[in-house]
């Protein structure tokens, strides 16, 4: 079974940062790109970033374009997501999901169990 399994979420205050983990293991092998998207209550999955495996090129929305970083630790199969600049309307659950598009994050995504952040 695929296990993601993210970390790091916590409460901070307006323009403070954090920085979520995410433990993909061997998955990350398999995959040509991971990313991060999260789901506030009522909304819908909105897709934040994505890292291509092979070249490290990265996609982000708009709205964390310049304030969001994903990387990946090759050594340790980890993918992080650097958040700067929080704001309330950060405050979601955040998820580290096998996507390869910020623009649609199908329902069925494999993805991990998910971490809260909070931003007052």
């Amino acid at each position: 079974d695929v296990q993601l399994v993210e970390s790091g979420g916590g409460s901070v205050q307006a323009g403070g940062s954090l920085t979520l983990s995410c433990a993909a293991g061997r998955y990350t092998y398999k995959r040509n790109c991971m990313g991060w998207f999260r789901q506030r209550p009522g909304k819908d999955r909105e897709g934040l970033a994505v890292l291509w495996i092979g070249g490290a090129t990265t996609t982000y929305a708009d709205s964390v374009e310049g304030r969001f970083i994903i990387t990946r630790d090759k050594t340790k199969d980890l993918v992080y997501l650097q958040m700067n600049g929080l704001q309330p309307e950060d405050s979601a659950m955040y998820y580290c999901a096998a996507i390869c598009n910020v623009r649609y994050v199908d329902f069925r995504v494999v993805r991990g169990q998910g971490t809260q952040v909070t931003v007052s």
